[in-house]
């Protein structure tokens, strides 16, 4: 995956357990010469971790300064209420265990809560900053993060968030999150690849329904599929939506069907009464058990992350702090080591737009991905197919971005 010119190992995968050793160490050096994870937390809610207090960021000239080490921020939403305190601990958690797992680490992290509020995020980038961040990473909710690139453009430093909302990103601000379009372009590209060649769709009426209806139609164009329909609706029209797409007959030969194991729960049973026997396509939003126990969706495919890495890691997790890690997690883990490997390899240099945005991309916990210049990602994705209470794996996630993925 690496151009010749660099002179390194290929790129091998993120170390998946701590005690790595020079093992760990050689994988994030190939890492750093390349350059360089549907959940949408941008909107999430519910009560923090308990027990996990969040001391007062220090001022500058109380940050002590380590020699050889790279500073780099992290800000987070620890005292948020709800679902974004419980994650934003869940990260900072993932993030000092990648700085305790990676051998001889090089990075000091500059920890700042950011409440919650886009105004929090902007005090503790400028914070950060001041302390000598040559990097920040976080926040996670998209108006922390577009506030905190305000501060962080003029000072030219980059920034890895964890939104999954791409209106925020940029260059200079990446996103290494989950992101819904990844999960749309793989399982389309599936279904062509199994010859269907007219999709039509059943997308609920939410902000993630908006995100993967655009995402379809425009990989359908890509791809020349045909969509002979494109159902939205609501919890009181998905009957009425069910028996349109039934309407079609012959006229397709697979139905999306973008929605969570709650939404599922009703569009599950509502196609098959109406007799809809079409190929069922979906996202990574049926990666749910309750889904995979939904016996209207069995034989359905879906996109999503091998779990093999991500199990791994909340095994790790688990038995160095007591309690499961948030899905989110992951990423404030591969965050660091990239970090890691990239200032171990080239310093500061490393750091560049040029090297974060390397089109061969790493392999991390979650698998494949890499920064596209517009500060979204692309992921390699593998497809499941759901069985009864489960799901296999029916093509597996890609090795390495071939000279047709988009960019």
């Amino acid at each position: 995956m690496l151009r010749a010119s660099m002179s390194f190992a290929p790129v091998p995968t993120v170390p998946q357990r701590p005690g790595g050793g020079s093992r760990a160490l050689r994988r994030m050096r190939a890492i750093a010469c390349a350059g360089l994870l549907a959940t949408g937390l941008a909107a999430c809610t519910t009560t923090g971790l308990p027990g996990m207090g969040v001391a007062e960021a220090p001022g500058p000239a109380e940050v002590p300064v380590i020699p050889g080490k790279v500073r780099v921020g992290l800000i987070l939403p620890l005292s948020a209420g709800g679902n974004p305190g419980a994650v934003g601990v869940s990260l900072k958690n993932a993030a000092e265990m990648a700085v305790a797992e990676y051998p001889g680490s090089k990075v000091q992290l500059l920890v700042k809560d950011d409440r919650g509020a886009a105004d929090g995020a902007r005090e503790g980038a400028q914070q950060a900053i001041a302390e000598g961040a040559e990097i920040i990473l976080g926040p996670l909710l998209a108006p922390s993060v577009s506030a905190v690139g305000s501060v962080t453009r003029p000072a030219n430093r980059p920034v890895i968030a964890f939104s999954t909302d791409a209106t925020v990103a940029t260059r200079g601000v990446y996103l290494l999150s989950f992101m819904p379009e990844s999960d749309v372009d793989r399982i389309i590209e599936f279904a062509a690849s199994r010859g269907k060649r007219s999709i039509a769709a059943m997308i609920p009426n939410t902000a993630y329904g908006n995100v993967v209806a655009a995402a379809f139609q425009e990989q359908a164009s890509r791809r020349g599929l045909r969509v002979p329909a494109l159902e939205r609706y609501d919890r009181g029209t998905i009957a009425a939506a069910a028996q349109r797409i039934a309407a079609l007959g012959d006229q397709a030969d697979a139905l999306f069907v973008p929605d969570n194991a709650d939404g599922m729960a009703a569009v599950g049973p509502a196609l098959a009464s109406a007799g809809v026997r079409y190929q069922l396509l979906s996202t990574s939003a049926w990666d749910d058990p309750r889904a995979l126990s939904n016996r209207a969706l069995q034989g359905g495919w879906y996109a999503a992350p091998d779990k093999a890495g991500f199990n791994a890691f909340a095994a790790r997790y688990r038995a160095r702090y007591g309690q499961e890690p948030t899905r989110a997690a992951s990423l404030a883990y591969d965050a660091v080591f990239l970090v890691e490997a990239l200032y171990g390899k080239m310093g500061s240099a490393g750091f560049t737009d040029a090297t974060l945005t390397n089109p061969d991309g790493i392999i991390g916990t979650d698998g494949l991905f890499r920064f596209r210049t517009d500060g979204t990602n692309q992921r390699g994705l593998a497809v499941m197919q759901v069985g009864a209470g489960s799901a296999t794996i029916v093509s597996p996630a890609p090795r390495s971005f071939g000279a047709g993925s988009g960019t």
